[in-house]
């Protein structure tokens, strides 16, 4: 069950330059102290989940935060091989995190009695958890996310004395301390309360996934499906970290996950470092769109739009799906142009082989995608679909020790039954299941190296879950400052202002403000951040609510792609052994369809499935929806044509000029574009028939 691991690019001194964790945990008795902290975590987030252990939710998120202090300052300085020196601060600064979550446990009743009059203690303590949080957020990510965080703190603090209409009017220190450590609206709000139920879960539950194999599953697959096609090396990336994005929580994690061996690939087999590397980067980001876990953001829209779930993985499965057939169309043009040719089919794994040996990991995704469609909540469909992967993992162990045959047969029919009893008798038969099969394991070797790997991804779990739970407190700060200042509204003014003259304004604004705001912000608090500020003003605007907010999502992720920070390109360069920069120039063409997508969903909401909008009002919603996914289909086709110059022939220069106009026409939104633009693409489409048969006949 151990998955194999792709070789990483040889002579490359640093893979995990961009990835502070992507080492194991470190040899040692320091080692294997923060090993078993990182399971305890992982166990208590299970306990939380499974309803084991009942907390109320403020002491919930005071001990997650606690959790994430005390691993990831002892953590990182271990793995960064700090000196005895800066050891002993990081675990002084793990053991000041333990003194903030048990002090919120133990006052939480007399904290509450104090509210509005907090005392001299209640103040340092709250201090402490700022500094906690902010420094811990720098270690493992870096100074972008606590940077803007700082600025909204000190904009708290000082506001008073700015100019014009960003004036406040002037908080005492202690009222912003409470504010910002205290309650449901700082560090301990919506987002960390997120991060300590579903996200939590959610990365488990993908540490499990990939400690079992579904990473070569994915490949495999993929290979097996496109591998022998023209192209088929970044055919394969497309559909690989497509495949990941469904279970992982983090675009750069996938990048340097799948990257390590689609990267290498593509180069092989004649594609620039650049394009291999921006390929991967665009398929990998993709992958925080595409449903079920979104980057973990699908959670926290619905939490903070007060919708089901499943309203928001409606509004993204065609965008999704749009996203990466868009890529996949860019990956096959630019192989025709350069010639590319696909691998030998007889070297290549076969996708039915690989789904027929591993169609059982599927199981627990399917499961998790059936319940949370039925209308189960995140937490109860994430404990189940953890569960269940635990129990395939055990079980497929616990059968190896079986005789093939009946009695095989006989024990997977009736680990189904347990498995499926949990609808009957809740989660309590199915963790039921897994305790005896435990047992069971412990009992001859092979099942303890299997209990073993069930302990590594509990551990690696929890080290997933770092930076994500980090920045959920963190972008707190930022959240509190909105909520204390009235601070969003001043900026949504703003774009409301503009956009009365022109919603195309408004909308190239707030574009401009998520990639500038998520430049070197990870996923969650990127959403966070540029949903605060600027969706409201396009709901304002009469952007429907759930598409303003998918909006300033795609923005945000899109930032990861573009200049000058662009971390996915960056993290994929040393990989490509190829400029940082040039790979994000490269991403740019790929991922064009992700900066069109949002803007088209806006005119036509029908798009991301919403009511609403003229077109849907004058032909109907379904015709509306076929309408504008057919429009969309079309737009992307030429304009992927446009950038990489290749139909079957290289394209003239008028060729790809006519293309893109034609492109550009489709996606505006003003009288009369879409006829323009259809009768553009007809012209274009008769041109380059009359041209390729006449390539043909010479």
């Amino acid at each position: 069950m151990t998955e194999a691991q792709h070789p990483a690019p040889a002579n490359d001194p640093d893979l995990g330059l961009h990835d502070p964790l992507a080492d194991s945990f470190p040899p040692g008795f320091q080692g294997k102290l923060l090993y078993w902290i990182a399971v305890a975590f992982s166990l208590y987030q299970i306990a939380i989940a499974a309803h084991i252990v009942s907390l109320s939710s403020q002491i919930q998120r005071a001990l997650h935060l606690g959790f994430l202090i005390l691993l990831c300052f002892p953590l990182l300085a271990a793995l960064r091989k700090r000196g005895p020196v800066g050891t002993a601060v990081a675990w002084f600064m793990a053991a000041l995190g333990i003194v903030v979550a048990g002090y919120q446990w133990v006052e939480y009743v007399p904290l509450m009695m104090r509210s509005g009059m907090m005392n001299q203690t209640d103040i340092i303590i709250g201090v402490l958890a700022l500094v906690t949080t902010f420094g811990a957020a720098w270690i493992v990510m870096g100074p972008a996310l606590p940077i803007v965080a700082g600025l909204f703190l000190i904009y708290a603090l000082f506001g008073q004395y700015f100019p014009g209409p960003m004036v406040t009017r002037g908080y005492d220190f202690g009222q912003v301390v409470e504010q910002m450590s205290y309650g449901t609206e700082g560090i301990y709000g919506t987002p960390l309360y997120v991060s300590a139920t579903y996200i939590f879960l959610f990365i488990l539950f993908g540490s499990f996934l990939e400690k079992a194999g579904m990473i070569r599953l994915f490949t495999d697959v993929s290979l097996g499906m496109v591998g022998h096609r023209m192209g088929g090396a970044a055919k394969v990336s497309v559909v690989s970290s497509g495949m990941m994005g469904t279970i992982s929580g983090s675009g750069v994690a996938n990048v340097v996950t799948t990257g390590q061996f689609t990267i290498p690939l593509m180069k092989s087999f004649g594609y620039r470092p650049a394009f291999a590397g921006g390929v991967e980067a665009t398929a990998s980001m993709g992958g925080q769109i595409m449903p079920p876990v979104m980057g973990a953001v699908a959670f926290i829209m619905a939490e903070t739009l007060g919708v089901a779930y499943v309203e928001v993985v409606r509004a993204a499965i065609i965008p999704a799906i749009l996203y990466f057939a868009s890529a996949f169309w860019m990956v096959h043009l630019e192989a025709g142009r350069r010639s590319l040719r696909g691998m030998a089919k007889d070297e290549l794994p076969s996708a039915r082989k690989a789904l027929r040996e591993g169609w059982h990991l599927i199981l627990p995704l399917a499961v998790l995608v059936y319940l949370l469609f039925s209308g189960y909540t995140p937490l109860f469909a994430g404990t189940v679909g953890l569960g269940l992967t635990i129990m395939l993992i055990l079980g497929a162990s616990a059968a190896l020790g079986l005789p093939q045959g009946v009695l095989r047969i006989l024990f997977w029919i009736g680990l189904g039954l347990v498995a499926a009893s949990f609808l009957q008798f809740g989660n309590a038969a199915l963790w039921g299941g897994i305790g005896a099969l435990l047992l069971w394991n412990t009992i001859y070797a092979g099942g303890r190296t299997t209990i073993r790997q069930v302990i590594d991804s509990l551990a690696e779990g929890a080290k997933t879950a770092l930076p994500v739970g980090v920045a959920c407190a963190l972008v707190g700060v930022i959240i509190g400052t909105m909520t204390l200042t009235g601070a969003a509204n001043t900026f949504g003014l703003y774009i409301v202002s503009v956009g009365q003259n022109s919603l195309i304004l408004s909308l190239v604004l707030t574009m401009l403000t998520c990639i500038v705001l998520g430049m070197g912000i990870p996923t969650i608090p990127n959403y966070i951040i540029t949903s605060t500020i600027a969706a409201p003003a396009l709901l304002e605007l009469g952007v429907p609510l759930i598409v303003s907010h998918m909006f300033v999502f795609y923005f945000g992720i899109l930032a990861d792609l573009t200049p000058p920070v662009a971390l996915a390109c960056f993290a994929a360069a040393p990989i490509a052994k190829e400029n940082g920069l040039r790979i994000s120039l490269e991403a740019l063409k790929v991922a064009a369809a992700g900066f069109v997508i949002p803007y088209m969903a806006v005119y036509t909401p029908a798009l991301m499935l919403q009511d609403g909008g003229p077109l849907a009002q004058n032909i109907g919603y379904v015709p509306a929806v076929a309408y504008i996914v057919l429009k969309c289909i079309i737009a992307i086709g030429l304009w992927g044509v446009a950038v990489i110059g290749w139909l079957g022939h290289r394209m003239a220069v008028w060729e790809r000029l006519l293309a893109a106009l034609a492109a550009f026409t489709l996606i505006a939104a003003l009288p009369m574009t879409d006829e323009i633009g259809l009768a553009l693409f007809a012209l274009f489409g008769f041109l380059w028939w009359r041209k390729n048969n006449a390539n043909l006949a010479a």
